[in-house]
């Protein structure tokens, strides 16, 4: 595939028709000068060395050189190396119990922190091979989906902790059946489920899992994590988890699960002690596995093109050097002498030029390798100097995404990913930056993004089947996260109702408790109401019996006084 790294330069061409425009004004106009001097063929016949084609041809050699030149300074570049490598290698999938047993700490650092440690140190073994990783506890998920990028499997690793999985335990069947669908469609190569637990399972099911597992010829490898004697979980704040009734949890290996599990699996099982005995153990078994080749196909930059575009210019000056108007010797002498000068203009131009083109391209193969060596940050300072250089560099953008995704600047990435896709013409490279972003966002569990940046990835490349896969996949982990979120709304809203109705039956409560206190105080007033007019009446009963007493003594005193005359007196 041929492009132009700076098609910029190339609206110089339009230079090229004005030339030859005012060498055809030129030429007409020295034809004119030689008309005064007499007829066409007598002026012919008094300058016999002169040719009529030499010129023209001269002339042309010049606007070609020129034009190469112009399209050398827009840097051509053809095609894309490809090559293929045959690889050999297996296929693993990781599962990692991530509950909050997997904090204790009798194996040091912990139990999680010691399986990220043989993991980071299986990954930094592979050369040939995939790997893949799932999280679980009481629930499970893909953390990484089956790569061969080994920079983003570590990636991933680091940023692992219980507090991904809301819904604690350990349902190992899940995780199981779930890396059981996480391999390629590749038959004949070797297959193995590694599962990192310390053998608690709450679910039940692992067995039956792990048997399914085998029938479709996949191996169960189960490290136990901890000791048999049990320890207890700390909660990050100086203290130990503990349970309902107050007494600290004690969590401890249970190899006999862990045994049986391997043994269903057609695998091993291996105790992970404070040694690095499992990790030779787990690398003997893993090489028992059978090895399939695989071709890869790479895809590298593209190649310039403008030194060959530079050896035609020369060629081109060369021949119009060796090229002369006339064959007289005095005018020889001084053609070749302007010829000279005009080459060694040509050849500055031409080095200025390579020199110009050169200078973005060191830079990505400085920044090339450093990223080989691990150095990512150097890297990203190399290609954040070409792309300074040439913002249109394509590969230095893609480059810079893939320094800074070892960086975990995964938003930074994306960012440079997007970029390098935009500008990129080639639609493989294209499709490669594209999956890159579906694969960061999918990490972060962005589903929605990843789903549509994996699209875009095969609208680019739709012979892509590992892109394909993950998008599939992705659209599987999106169906999971839609109806965990509303499992939880659901969850939240029964509570709320759970909490209106107790609220509620509590109002409810406390108005018939305040209706019985107002019914009790009315009895109570009505109680003494009728103590008071019980007393209101005895003491008016009372008050009637005196005057009646009264009454009959002032009868008594009226009937003892004896009659008195009245004398009536005549003044």
């Amino acid at each position: 595939m041929f492009r132009f790294e700076d098609p910029i330069y190339l609206y110089a061409l339009v230079v090229l028709p004005l030339l030859a425009v005012v060498r055809f004004l030129m030429v007409r106009q020295q034809k004119r000068r030689l008309r005064k001097f007499g007829d066409r063929e007598l002026v012919r016949q008094l300058m016999p060395d002169v040719s009529r084609f030499r010129p023209l041809v001269k002339f042309s050699l010049l606007l070609t050189a020129l034009g190469l030149l112009i399209v050398m300074a827009a840097r051509p570049q053809f095609g894309t190396k490809i090559s293929r490598e045959k690889r050999t290698g297996i296929e693993t999938i990781i599962a990692m119990d991530i509950s909050n047993s997997m904090l204790a700490e009798d194996v040091a650092p912990s139990r999680l922190d010691r399986s990220k440690m043989m993991v980071e140190n299986l990954v930094d073994n592979f050369s040939n091979d995939k790997i893949g990783l799932i999280v679980f506890a009481g629930d499970a998920f893909i953390q990484l989906p089956i790569t061969s990028d080994y920079v983003s499997a570590k990636m991933f690793l680091s940023s692992i902790s219980p507090a991904m999985i809301a819904t604690q335990g350990t349902d190992i069947a899940k995780a199981i059946s779930m890396a059981t669908h996480s391999f390629t469609q590749q038959e004949g190569v070797g297959k193995a489920i590694i599962v990192i637990t310390d053998g608690e399972d709450h679910e039940g099911g692992a067995l039956e899992a792990a048997k399914e597992a085998k029938e479709k010829g996949m191996r169960v490898y189960v490290l136990g994590v901890g000791s048999p004697n049990g320890a207890p979980i700390p909660t990050g704040n100086g203290d130990y988890m503990k349970d309902n009734t107050g007494q600290t949890v004690m969590t401890g290996l249970n190899e006999d699960m862990c045994r049986q599990l391997a043994q269903a699996g057609g695998g091993a099982y291996i105790h992970v002690e404070n040694n690095s005995n499992a990790q030779d153990q787990l690398d003997q078994e893993l090489d028992k596995l059978a090895k399939k080749e695989i071709e890869s196909t790479i895809y590298s930059d593209y190649d310039e093109q403008f030194q060959a575009v530079g050896i035609l210019v020369l060629l081109l000056l060369l021949i119009e050097i060796c090229i002369l108007d006339i064959k007289n010797p005095l005018l020889k002498n001084v053609s070749l002498f302007k010829r000279k000068k005009v080459a060694t203009i040509g050849l500055l131009l031409l080095v200025v030029t390579a020199a110009m083109a050169q200078s973005d391209r060191q830079l990505v193969r400085q920044g090339n390798k450093q990223f080989r060596a691990g150095n990512h940050a150097d890297a990203e300072v190399s290609y954040r100097k070409a792309v300074e250089k040439n913002p249109r560099h394509a590969q230095a953008q893609y480059n810079l995404g893939n320094a800074l995704l070892g960086q975990r600047k995964d938003s930074a990435a994306v960012s440079q990913y997007e970029s390098a896709a935009k500008l990129e013409t080639n639609p493989l490279r294209k499709a490669q930056a594209y999956h890159n972003i579906g694969v960061v966002c999918q990490g972060q569990k962005q589903y929605a993004q990843a789903i549509e940046a994996y699209k875009e990835a095969l609208r680019n490349n739709p012979a892509d089947d590992e892109t394909r896969y993950n998008l599939e996949l992705c659209k599987r982990q999106q169906q999971q996260q839609q109806q965990q979120n509303q499992q939880n709304q659901q969850n939240k809203d029964n509570k709320d109702q759970k909490d209106k109705d107790k609220d509620k039956q509590q109002q409810d409560q406390q108005k018939q408790q305040d209706k019985k206190d107002q019914q009790k105080e009315q009895q109570q007033q009505q109680q003494k109401k009728q103590q008071m007019s019980r007393e209101n009446a005895e003491q008016m009963l009372n008050a009637a019996i005196q005057d009646e007493k009264q009454t009959q003594e002032r009868m008594k005193k009226a009937q003892q006084q004896p009659n008195r005359r009245r004398l009536e007196k005549n003044w």
